[in-house]
This record gives structure tokens, C-alpha cells and sequence, in this order.
């Protein structure tokens, strides 16, 4: 579902933004369209290409046909918001606000620092903010039509016969495959340093309900320090967003109250919450870290070396994966990760796989796909599947998904072409 939205939501920036990367000596912008109530801009289909050329060089901005396409997909995300309006779809401020971050965030990675950000578009955050926030609601109301149009579809293994007897032959080839399995334990601490950090959660709340201020403490203690020197303020934020844990005790506060010390994988936490609605609150929190110290790391490897020994001897390592892996989602299939191409392969251990021979076991690596929370992991490569056409029999799950993806293109493009005779919209000539 995730993949198809992604192929139908276009480039995630508004036009205004887009507006601002246009260079001087650009044609006057004129209307190129209206749909509804809603207008678009020649800038808005330029600036679009132009930030595709920026990401691709192989993008060739003249491309009368780049132009159509975008221009085309730009009409039907309009329709969309329009008809989302007429439904009532609701946006909520904290969907924004959650949508907004995510987007800083990744200009963060693109360019460093918000500092830099602020360079390159020669605006203050909070001005992107402000000019994104109503381009951020229509991309949310569109998603949000999406989603309620395709987001139950499924697939009949009728359909997929079907679907696969039609296309067959123009279905791609399975790429070359690996079926990999892996083992996983995290690096648990000494229950002595567990303990200080509990105590001293512990003594910290203590002091702020004698008639300390919480937000002095969690600039003096916590150690989160993205939020610290805020006083351990971390914004609105809905349900779903934080480990279950610190959300199970933050929602079961009242405004003001401070709970007992919580763990979650980060370490202890004192939770303040300031305001709350139904489904978000907005917290404070000091983080008290739990810290794993290298007889914690030499630990775990040496259980992993040894479980590896007796798999290798004993060719049991799905049992073994079964008995002892700390990797809830693949431990009941005996450790199984899928048969993955090579691309599709977490970037930390395709090396690893590229090295293992068919029924080997690596090493014991590291393994840290939760945030403060290391761990490692041995890795099984059980087969190599080299490239092949696809076939019910042997790739059923591939094809399913192929054909899973059709069936929902098709339901979007046949509604997008209903919305089309439905809502007014013209080109300009």
C-alpha cells in the first residue's frame, strides 16, 4: 500500500516552495489550469522539474512530455483535493504538524543543519513553515481520498491466476533472490547500572514534586539532547508516535501530573504532560540512559558464537532462531527474513550476504534497527534463487503483489477519470 501511494503522491513540496527555486530570466507565470477552486501555475510545474533535474541529472527540463506528465498529475491531485473537500475529509493540526516534521527532518539530511536550510532558501524555518502549511493540508486531504478509495483492497487467488495468465509474458523477472534468515539478541546491561539509572529517575522526581521545576531538571538531567535545552519539551504528538510503553503512561496522565520513572529502549524517562486532547497530548520528558558497557557487547557476541557452533554442527538454526532470537516479528518463522534481491536487502549486511556461501552462517554482527537499543545478530544465507521468469507454483507472493498494484492503479485511474467528468476544470491555452 505504502509502494502505491508512493507511485500516485506527487513530489512532496509545495508550489510556493517551488516558486522560490526558479532562476531569474523565467517566463512571467501565468494560470496553466484551474480545477474547481484550485489554480496551476506554470511555476508550479517548472519548479517540480526543476527540483527532478536537481535530484537526476538524466532529467531533461525541456521535455515537452515531462512537462504534460507533471502537469497531468498535478490536475488529478487537484480533483482529489477538491472532491476530498466536498467528502469533509478532516486534516488535523497534528497530522500537519507530524508531516512537517518528517519533511524538515529529511531537508536536514539533504543539506545538514536547519542553519543551512535557512541558507540555501534564504528563509527562516518557521517562514517555509507557514508557507508549507496549506500546501501540507491539501497533500494530506488527497493522501487521506487515497487511502479511503484503495486502502482495503485486496487480491483473490482467483485474481491473480487470472491476472498472471493475461500478462505472463510481460511480467518482470524475478531478480536474482537470497533466503535469508538471522538471529537476533540485543545487549542487555548489568542489572547495577540499570539500577542507578532507576534511582536516580527516581530521586530526580522526588525533588521536582517537593516544588522543583521540571523543566530546570530536565535541562540539568536529561539526556536527551535534542529536547533538553527545552526543557524537555517534545511538541504535540498523536497516539501511534511513541514506544507503547512511555505512550500507555503518558495518555494515562492528567495535565501537570509527572509520572514514576518509565522504561522504554532509550532508558528511564519522567513524563510531564502539558496539555491533551483525545488522540495527542503534548509531554515533557527528562531521559535517563541506560548505559551498556563492553563486557555487555563481548556478552552477547560470545551467546551469538555459540549458538552459531551448534547450528553449524547440528543444521538447526530456524530451531535455534525459534528458541532464543529477541526479533519478535521474524522469530516465528525460525528467524526467516524473505527472499530478498539484493537491493532489497538491509544496507548494513549485503556485504556480508555477497561473502556467505549457500547454507552459511556469518559471524556475529551488529544489529541496531531500534534506536538505543544495540544488538547483534548472526545471519543464515540458506539459498541462492537465481533470476528466473516468474511462476505461480515457485513466485506466488511476487506475482501477487504485481497484481495487487494493478488492480489498485487501476481503481485510482478509473475514479481519477470519474472525478474528471464530474469537477470543472479547463486548461488555459
Amino acid at each position: 500500500m505504502k509502494k502505491f501511494l508512493l507511485l500516485i503522491f506527487t513530489l512532496f513540496v509545495s508550489s510556493q516552495f517551488a516558486h522560490s527555486q526558479l532562476t531569474r530570466g523565467e517566463t512571467m507565470d501565468k494560470v496553466l489550469a484551474v480545477v474547481g477552486n484550485e489554480v496551476i501555475l506554470l511555476s508550479d510545474v517548472r519548479g517540480q522539474i526543476l527540483m527532478m533535474a536537481q535530484q537526476d541529472p538524466r532529467v531533461n527540463p525541456e521535455d515537452p512530455q515531462l512537462f504534460q506528465e507533471l502537469l497531468d498529475a498535478l490536475i488529478n491531485e487537484k480533483l482529489l483535493i477538491t472532491k476530498a473537500i466536498e467528502d469533509s475529509i478532516v486534516v488535523s493540526d497534528e497530522q500537519i504538524e507530524a508531516r512537517w516534521q518528517a519533511f524538515l527532518q529529511t531537508l536536514i539530511q539533504q543539506f545538514g543543519s536547519e542553519e543551512r536550510v535557512e541558507q540555501v532558501y534564504k528563509k527562516s524555518i518557521n517562514r517555509i513553515k507557514f508557507e508549507l502549511r496549506d500546501d501540507i493540508r491539501n497533500k494530506l486531504l488527497s493522501a487521506n481520498l487515497v487511502q479511503q478509495l484503495i486502502g482495503n483492497v485486496s487480491i483473490t487467488p482467483k485474481e491473480v491466476e487470472e491476472f498472471y495468465n493475461f500478462y505472463r509474458d510481460s511480467i518482470p523477472k524475478v531478480p536474482e533472490t537470497y533466503e535469508i534468515y538471522h538471529l537476533v539478541k540485543y545487549v542487555e546491561v548489568q542489572q547495577d547500572e540499570k539500577k542507578r539509572a532507576f534511582e536516580l529517575a527516581r530521586s530526580v522526581r522526588d525533588s521536582i514534586l517537593r516544588g522543583g521545576d521540571f523543566e530546570s531538571f530536565a535541562a540539568r538531567y536529561s539526556q536527551d539532547f535534542a529536547t533538553s535545552s527545552k526543557g524537555g519539551d517534545l511538541g504535540w504528538v498523536s497516539r501511534g508516535k511513541f514506544f507503547p510503553e512511555f505512550e500507555n503512561a503518558a495518555f494515562s496522565l492528567e495535565p501537570g501530573d509527572i509520572s514514576r520513572p518509565v522504561e522504554t529502549p532509550f532508558g528511564f524517562h519522567l513524563i510531564q504532560v502539558v496539555e491533551k486532547k483525545k488522540d495527542a497530548i503534548r509531554a515533557r520528558h527528562i531521559l535517563f540512559k541506560i548505559s551498556q558497557s563492553t563486557d555487555d557487547y563481548e556478552r552477547t557476541r560470545a551467546f551469538l558464537d555459540s549458538l552459531r557452533l551448534v547450528a553449524i554442527e547440528r543444521n538447526n538454526f530456524t530451531e535455534l532462531a525459534r528458541l532464543h532470537s529477541d526479533d519478535k516479528e521474524t522469530r516465528g518463522f525460525g528467524g526467516l527474513i524473505g527472499r530478498l534481491p539484493m537491493s532489497e536487502l538491509p544496507s548494513n549486511f549485503r556485504d556480508q550476504i555477497k561473502q556467505l556461501k549457500d547454507g552459511g552462517i556469518s559471524e556475529p554482527l551488529s544489529y541496531n534497527v531500534v534506536q538505543n537499543k544495540p544488538a547483534s545478530h548472526i545471519i543464515y544465507k540458506k539459498a541462492t534463487i537465481p533470476e528466473h521468469y516468474a511462476t505461480l507454483e515457485q513466485d506466488y507472493e511476487y506475482i501477487s503483489n504485481i497484481a495487487l498494484d494493478h488492480k489498485r492503479m487501476k481503481i485510482y485511474n478509473d475514479y481519477i477519470q470519474k472525478l474528471r467528468k464530474e469537477i470543472y476544470w479547463e486548461v488555459k491555452k
